[in-house]
């Protein structure tokens, strides 16, 4: 949810929520965050947050900054606003515009895909919607189950692989 997509789709955030699909923030105004101070990034964060709290009571929990670029900055204050950073392991390549075929393929045969990616789609590319759900039944029949992305996250006992994966330890 952007700043500017929460104003002019309210109605498709509050059905999106009303769905019980977990809303997630991406900043008031989609900048490259690693350039803002502690405070334009808290306000980059919390500007959304509070529209969404105000059409649907909901706090959004995770963030997924614009253009996956972060900093310590970032991260620690979206930490200190009582968010979870995420990233994707797998881009649909969705925003490249090359079409529905593209997009299923790019996702369904992509090298990393597995149990706990992370799939990175846009809801304003040209074909995304089109080929949501030949997507979902394609991951379906590969044997996964679509989660909540806070279910993907693990507070604490956890490590970060080479691949940006969290990985639990006893």
């Amino acid at each position: 949810m952007t700043g500017g997509w929460i104003e002019q789709y309210p109605d498709d955030v509050k059905a999106i929520a009303a769905a019980g699909h977990e809303l997630g923030n991406h900043s008031e105004n989609h900048k490259q965050m690693s350039t803002l101070s502690s405070e334009e990034c808290k306000k980059e964060l919390m500007t959304p947050h509070e529209k969404v709290k105000k059409l649907t009571g909901i706090d959004m929990k995770v963030f997924r900054p614009p253009y996956g670029d972060y900093n310590d900055t970032l991260i620690t204050t979206v930490r200190e606003c009582g968010y979870s950073p995420i990233q994707w392991d797998v881009d649909s390549l969705d925003w490249k515009d090359y079409g529905v075929d593209s997009i299923i393929h790019t996702v369904l045969d992509h090298k990393h895909l597995g149990n706990g990616s992370i799939i990175l789609c846009h809801n304003g590319a040209k074909y995304t919607a089109e080929a949501l759900e030949q997507l979902i039944d394609g991951l379906q029949s590969k044997g996964f189950t679509l989660v909540k992305m806070s279910d993907l996250i693990y507070k604490d006992h956890y490590d970060i692989n080479p691949e940006g994966r969290q990985q639990h330890i006893k």
